[in-house]
């Protein structure tokens, strides 16, 4: 924690340097500063704060690249003069644990569009999802959201 508030720190400091107060500059000079500290490491392996920051700006990048395949699928089918969806409830095995990652899962998958989550289990071991188009193959639904979803929600919060 204490490598992030000194990345905070000197992105201000850059941003007092440089005299412009804006978003944009602040993100470049929280970039700047955390290659700065990158670079500056003594040891050969990179200390927890850095791999915690790659796979959260992993985690973003996986997370856009969905919203924008839901976002193509969900047109195609709207937009398709025949209706050929599936939709479906199916019910998804949960592995995350606490309160912050089953609410953290069940949100992304909802602002996903196409899907919907709908009620996690009272012994919070499985998550209910709708998707409009559940396709042939509920297993390979499934497996998509555990792989994908729920695996990168475990890397980033534990």
């Amino acid at each position: 924690m204490s490598l992030f508030l000194l990345n905070l720190l000197l992105a201000l400091a850059w941003v007092a340097l440089t005299g412009q107060f804006t978003p944009t500059n602040l993100v470049a000079g929280f970039v700047l500063s955390h290659l700065l500290l990158w670079l500056t490491q003594r040891t050969g392996e990179p200390a927890p704060y850095f791999v915690k920051a790659r796979q959260v700006v992993s985690f973003a990048l996986f997370f856009l690249w969905q919203m924008i395949k839901a976002n193509v699928h969900v047109a195609a089918r709207v937009l398709s003069p025949r209706f050929r969806m599936h939709p479906g409830v199916i019910a998804i095995p949960l592995e995350v644990q606490t309160d912050a990652e089953i609410t953290l899962l069940a949100n992304l998958i909802t602002l996903t569009p196409g899907t919907l989550s709908i009620d996690v289990s009272a012994d919070r071991k499985v998550l209910y999802v709708h998707t409009m188009d559940l396709g042939n193959d509920p297993d390979e639904y499934r497996e998509l959201i555990k792989q994908g979803f729920e695996r990168r929600v475990r890397e980033v919060l534990r």
